[in-house]
C-alpha cells in the first residue's frame, strides 16, 4: 500500500477520537429516576428474577445481542504472530462489522496468553457475559483444540471464523461455481494448499455438501499430504492423506475441477492451470497476494471461474458474507452451538442469494459492476442488505430444526421483517402502508421510466405485488436497462412502457393541456412541446383523464418544474386551501415527521393550522397516533415575535380543528423531544411524551432541520409526501434510492385506494404556484 494510504489508515484510527468503538447506553439517563431505576434499587428486581431464572438474562440484559470477539494475536490475517496488543485493531474492526451489519453488540477481547490449557479455561469463564464467542486470528493447530474444548464446555455457540466462516463463503462459491459449469459436486476433483485452521475448515464442508473425501488432494508448505508422513502433521492433516506417491503440487493438479488456495502468493503457476479439467473454479484466496492474481489465471485459462480474497477483483471471498448473519440467527433462537445443520443452512442460503436479482442498495455501492449471476459474480456482495434477511433466518431455523435452540420462533414472517430494519430501517415503518397498497395494487406512472432506480423499483412493485408499473421512456433504453441489471420485467406482462411521442393519445392529450393552461399563456405550439418534452406533464394528465391512478416523478430535475406542473393540472382536493411536504425520518431514536420542507416559503397561521391536520391525517396512515408540535424560536410565550404569534395562534387553529389530538407549542424543538424539558417549562402541556410530528414556522426551517436529522441521525427518508393534492401524485428528490421510490408507490397507491373523483378542473394552492 502507498505511503499516502497508511497515513490515511492511522488518521482513520486516530481521530476524532483513538479506536472504533464507544459504548452507548439504551436506556436514558436524564434524572434521579433514571438512576434509580438503572441502579439502586431498581436494578435488584432484575438480578432477583434472574437469580430465580437465569434464561431471564436474555429479557433483562444485553446478553443475548452480546458476543465477544477474543483472540491471542498469533495468526493476525497477512501479519502473523504480531501479539494481543497489535491484534487490537484488527478486533475492533471486527466488532464494528458486528454492529454494522447485523445489530450486535461485541466486546473484542485480546488475551495476553499462550497456553492452550489457560486459554480455554479464560474463555470459558466469560459465559455469564456473552451470547456466544467468537474465535478469531488464534494459530493452527491450537485453534483446532481451543475451539473444540470451549464447544465441548459451553453453553453457548463458540464460532472459530477464519474456519467456519471462510468454509461457509467457499462452499457457497463452489456450489454456485460448479452449477455454472454443470459439474456434479460429487464426482469433482479438488486440490487444495491449504493445511491450516481455515483451509482444513473449507474441506471439512465440501464434504458436508456432497464432494467425495477420495476425491480430495490436500498440499501444504511440506508437500502433498499422504499416508505414512510424519513431518508437520496433526490428526486434522491425517484426515485427508492419501495413499500416494505424489509429492509436489505439479504431481496432482491434473484433472482438478477445483483449486482452493489458502496458503500463499505465487504458489499456482500459470502453466500448471493447463493441466486442470475444462471450466475449472479457482479459489486463489491467499492475503494480500494470492497464489495466482486473477489476470494471469484469466489469461491461462479463459474459461475459468476465479474467486479471491480481494476486494479489486470479482468474486471476492470475504468472511463478512456471513459471520455476522451466522451470529444472528443464532443469537436469535439462543442457540446454544453452530452446529454442522446451520453451517449448511448458511452456505445454501448464501448462493442462492447470488443467483438472485441484485438490489439497489448493492448496485449502488458497486457503481460500474454488472451484477449478474455468472462466472463474475458467484457470490453476493457484503453490502446487499437481504444478507441479514437470507442466511440468518436461515441459521435460525436450521439450529430450531436441529434441536440447538432454547428459544424457538414461532412467526417467521414478523421474524424476517425484524431482520429487514436492521438494514432498511424503513421496512417495519412502511408495513402497514405496504401491506394495504397489496390489498388491491393500482397503476402508478412513473414520469422518469428510463432511470434505473425506477426500473428497480419497478420490478419490487411487481414482486411484492403493490403497484402495476407505468414507465414513461423509450422502449428500447428501458429494456436494455433491463437487461443489463438481470432483472425479470417484461413490457407488456409485468409493465407498460409509454413512449410520448409515439403514443396515440399525444395529440388529445395536447389539447387538453392547451385547455387547461390556455388562459395562462400557453399556445397550441408550446402546449405540444410541453406535453412532448415534459414527462411529468404526460403523467400528470394521465391521472387527472383516470388512465393512471397515481404518479410518482422527480428522480431528475428541480423540485419546483415538477410542482409547477402538478399545481396547474392536478390541484387541490375539495376543501383544502394549501398545500404541502412532508418527510419522515426513520433513525436509532424513532420515526419523526417534518413539515413543510419543500412548498411554502413562510406560511400564515391559518395555512401552519391545516398544514398541521393535513400531515396529522398522514401520519395516521403509517399506524401511528400522531403528536404534533408546533416549533419556534419561542417557548411557550417567550418572545413576541411575528413569527411566534403566527405559531402561537396556528397552535390554537389546529387545536379547534383536531381537538382529539394531542398538540401544543409554540415550543423550542427540544421541549418538543425531550417531555422532561417541556414539564420543566410548561407542567400542564396538552401534549404528552416525545412530540412525533413537527411542524416549522417557514420552508427554511423545516428543509434545514430535515436535511440535518437526516445526515447527523443517520436516518431512513420516506419522502417527500405531497400533503392536500386532489389526485394521488408524489414529488420525489434526485437523490432518492429505489427503496425510497418503492416506499413513494405504496403511500402513492394507498392515497389511490382512498381518492376522491376528479374534478372538472383543478384548484390551485393559495398563495402558491409556478
Amino acid at each position: 500500500m502507498s505511503g499516502d494510504f497508511e497515513a490515511m489508515a492511522l488518521e482513520y484510527h486516530r481521530n476524532p477520537r483513538p479506536g472504533k468503538l464507544a459504548i452507548v447506553a439504551t436506556k436514558p439517563m436524564a434524572n434521579q429516576r433514571d438512576l434509580a431505576l438503572a441502579y439502586s434499587p431498581g436494578v435488584a428486581y432484575a438480578c432477583t428474577a434472574i437469580a430465580e431464572d437465569q434464561s431471564k438474562a436474555a429479557e433483562l440484559t444485553s446478553r443475548a445481542n452480546l458476543v465477544a470477539v477474543v483472540t491471542n494475536g498469533t495468526a493476525v490475517l497477512g501479519l502473523g504472530h504480531i501479539g494481543p496488543y497489535a491484534a487490537k485493531p484488527v478486533m475492533e474492526g471486527k466488532a464494528v462489522l458486528f454492529k454494522k451489519f447485523a445489530g450486535i453488540d461485541c466486546f473484542d477481547i485480546e488475551l495476553n496468553e499462550l497456553d492452550v490449557d489457560a486459554l480455554v479455561d479464560t474463555i470459558v469463564r466469560l459465559e455469564p457475559t456473552f451470547g456466544a464467542i467468537n474465535l478469531e486470528d488464534i494459530a493452527a493447530p491450537a485453534c483446532f483444540e481451543i475451539e473444540r474444548r470451549c464447544r465441548e464446555r459451553m453453553k453457548i455457540p463458540v464460532f472459530h471464523d477464519d474456519q467456519h466462516g471462510t468454509a461457509i463463503v467457499v462452499g457457497a462459491a463452489v456450489l454456485n461455481g460448479l452449477a455454472l459449469v454443470g459439474k456434479d459436486i460429487s464426482k469433482v476433483k479438488v486440490v487444495s494448499t491449504g493445511g491450516g485452521a481455515a483451509g482444513i475448515a473449507c474441506l471439512d464442508l465440501m464434504l458436508s455438501l456432497g464432494v467425495k473425501r477420495e476425491n480430495v488432494w490436500l498440499v501444504d508448505r511440506i508437500g502433498v499430504v499422504h499416508k505414512g508422513r510424519n513431518e508437520e502433521m496433526n490428526e486434522y492433516k491425517e484426515a485427508y492423506a492419501q495413499e500416494t506417491e505424489a509429492r509436489a503440487l505439479a504431481e496432482v493438479i491434473d484433472g482438478a475441477d477445483i483449486f482452493l488456495g489458502l496458503s500463499g502468493a505465487k504458489v499456482l503457476k500459470p502453466e500448471l492451470l493447463a493441466r486442470m479439467a475444462d471450466k475449472p473454479l479457482i479459489l486463489a484466496l491467499a492475503n494480500p497476494e494470492p497464489e495466482i492474481m486473477p489476470d494471469l489465471a484469466r489469461e491461462a485459462r479463459p474459461d475459468a471461474i476465479i474467486a479471491t480474497g480481494r476486494s479489486d477483483f470479482p468474486n471476492q471471498v470475504n468472511n463478512v458474507l456471513c459471520f455476522p448473519f451466522i451470529f444472528r440467527g443464532a443469537l436469535d433462537v439462543g442457540a446454544t452451538t453452530v452446529n454442522e445443520e446451520m453451517k449448511i443452512a448458511a452456505t445454501h442460503a448464501m448462493a442462492n442469494l447470488a443467483r438472485a436479482e441484485p438490489s439497489d442498495v448493492v448496485a449502488a455501492a458497486y457503481v460500474g459492476e454488472t451484477l449478474r449471476f455468472g462466472p463474475d459474480y458467484i457470490l453476493p456482495k457484503p453490502f446487499d442488505p437481504r444478507l441479514i434477511v437470507e442466511v440468518s433466518s436461515a441459521v435460525a431455523r436450521a439450529a430450531m430444526e436441529s434441536g440447538v435452540a432454547t428459544r424457538p420462533i414461532a412467526d417467521f414472517r414478523a421474524y424476517k421483517d425484524q431482520l429487514n430494519q436492521y438494514v432498511i430501517r424503513s421496512g417495519l415503518f412502511m408495513k402497514p402502508v405496504i401491506t394495504k397498497a397489496k390489498t388491491a395494487p393500482k397503476r402508478v406512472v412513473y414520469a422518469e421510466g428510463e432511470d434505473p432506480r425506477v426500473i428497480r423499483c419497478a420490478q419490487v412493485a411487481v414482486d411484492d405485488g403493490i403497484a402495476h408499473p407505468v414507465l414513461i421512456g423509450r422502449r428500447e433504453v428501458i429494456e436494455r436497462v433491463i437487461s443489463e441489471m438481470g432483472l425479470r420485467l417484461k413490457i407488456g406482462r409485468d409493465v407498460e412502457v409509454i413512449e410520448i411521442i409515439r403514443d396515440p393519445r399525444y395529440h388529445n392529450f395536447t389539447e387538453h393541456y392547451r385547455k387547461l393552461m390556455g388562459r395562462r399563456g400557453v399556445s397550441p405550439s408550446h402546449a405540444a412541446n410541453v406535453v412532448r418534452t415534459q414527462p411529468t406533464v404526460f403523467g400528470a394528465l394521465m391521472v387527472r383523464r383516470g388512465e393512471a391512478d397515481a404518479l410518482v416523478c422527480g428522480t431528475t430535475g428541480r423540485f419546483n418544474e415538477h410542482w409547477a406542473h402538478i399545481c396547474g393540472l392536478i390541484g387541490l382536493r375539495e376543501g383544502v386551501k394549501v398545500a404541502a411536504t412532508m418527510n419522515a425520518l426513520i433513525s436509532q431514536k424513532g420515526v419523526h415527521f417534518i413539515t413543510d420542507t419543500y412548498v411554502n416559503p413562510d406560511p400564515t397561521a391559518e395555512q401552519v393550522a391545516e398544514i398541521a391536520r393535513l400531515a396529522a391525517d398522514e401520519v395516521r396512515r403509517f399506524g401511528i397516533e400522531p403528536k404534533v408540535a408546533l416549533l419556534s424560536h419561542s417557548n411557550f410565550g417567550s418572545a413576541d415575535t411575528p413569527s411566534a404569534r403566527k405559531m402561537r395562534a396556528a397552535v390554537e387553529l389546529a387545536s379547534e380543528q383536531m381537538p382529539d389530538v394531542e398538540i401544543d407549542g409554540e415550543m423550542h424543538a427540544d421541549a418538543a423531544l425531550a417531555p422532561a424539558i417541556r414539564k420543566e417549562v410548561l407542567p400542564d402541556s396538552r401534549l404528552k411524551g416525545e412530540a412525533n410530528l413537527l411542524v416549522m414556522p417557514t420552508l427554511d426551517a423545516a428543509n434545514i432541520a430535515f436535511n440535518m436529522m437526516k445526515i447527523l441521525g443517520e436516518a431512513q427518508n420516506v419522502g417527500p409526501i405531497l400533503l392536500g393534492i386532489q389526485r394521488p401524485v408524489h414529488i420525489v428528490t434526485p437523490s432518492v434510492t429505489t427503496r425510497g421510490l418503492v416506499n413513494m408507490t405504496a403511500v402513492a397507491v394507498v392515497d389511490a385506494q382512498l381518492a376522491e373523483p376528479v374534478n372538472a378542473a383543478p384548484t390551485p394552492p393559495v398563495g402558491v404556484g409556478p
